[in-house]
């Protein structure tokens, strides 16, 4: 059996059927997008019609590592872009860092209510993790603490309130994902 290709339109002719590539790129990209919000292979399955185990073979063909789910949030960072360089390098793609300019901007540029829905969002988001390393003014560690449901592993960044930014100690945040990213 003969298998063509258009690669200019990724139609693949297979026997008499013609599969479009970008058709199975945009399907994949929908259970893995659930998959991340947090919905079990079963709810995926069922949401889209299609094999449990269809889902689970194509998680192991894409698993690069296995291990806990770790973010990061952190304010007022002087270094946040080493600090974001040290996260990526260890494959953390989540995380919130903001210096005490950004923070501001961020808190004045909204009305209550929005930032109100935003931060339910962000805690939402950083709920799904295992591990969140949060960095910041001993009063924002206990709140972080206080609303996530997860191990929060925290570096101090000074007493509260931080009207400044604080470099956090790249060393010491190395030494903390050295223990925990297996």
């Amino acid at each position: 059996m003969a298998v063509e290709c258009d690669k200019e339109m990724d139609f693949y002719r297979v026997g008499d059927k013609v599969i479009s590539l970008q058709k199975i790129v945009d399907e994949v990209k929908k259970i893995l997008d659930l998959r991340q919000k947090g919905f079990s292979q079963i709810e995926v399955a069922e949401k889209l019609k299609i094999d449990r185990s269809f889902i689970s073979k194509l998680e192991g063909l894409g698993e690069v590592r296995k291990g806990k789910k770790i973010a990061a949030i952190g304010f007022p960072v002087k270094n946040k872009h080493e600090v974001e360089q040290v996260l990526k390098s260890y494959g953390i793609n989540y995380y919130l860092l903001m210096t005490e300019e950004e923070r501001n901007s961020f808190i004045n540029s909204l009305s209550a209510a929005e930032l109100l829905n935003i931060m339910s969002e962000y805690i939402n988001n950083f709920k799904m993790f295992d591990i969140v390393i949060a960095m910041g003014s001993d009063f924002r560690l206990n709140w972080f603490k206080a609303f996530l449901d997860c191990e929060v592993i925290t570096i101090p960044l000074g007493k509260s309130p931080l009207k400044y930014d604080v470099e956090v100690d790249v060393e010491e945040l190395k030494r903390i994902l050295d223990s925990i990213v297996k």
